[in-house]
């Protein structure tokens, strides 16, 4: 690819994230949303987060793609705990334990 094409390529891209972003931020962030698009709104992490993790726990890329146990059950600590506990940060914290034992013991 030349030069002129990857600034090309990088301009486009940076005017198309401002117009996403603009498009929630300058035009509707003054206004209020109708309470069914706010109660829609509310699932979207819900919805994004576990699409962004689960690959990275059932095909590892530390793991040349496969499947590992320890990934697994990090996982599985993790939302037993944050289940029980609705606290983000004991979930966050048994998992990575978890994680880091099983690395260790099964390695």
């Amino acid at each position: 690819m030349s030069d002129t094409t990857i600034w090309l390529i990088i301009v486009l891209t940076g005017i198309g994230t401002f117009l996403i972003r603009f498009s929630f931020i300058g035009l509707i962030g003054g206004r209020q949303l109708p309470d069914w698009l706010l109660r829609l709104l509310r699932y979207t992490p819900v919805a994004v987060l576990p699409g962004l993790v689960a690959p990275l726990v059932v095909w590892p890329p530390a793991t040349g793609g496969e499947t590992d146990p320890a990934r697994l059950a990090a996982a599985a600590v993790t939302l037993v705990v944050g289940y029980l506990t609705k606290n983000l940060l004991a979930a966050i914290f048994a998992g990575a334990g978890t994680l880091f034992v099983l690395l260790n013991v099964l390695a």
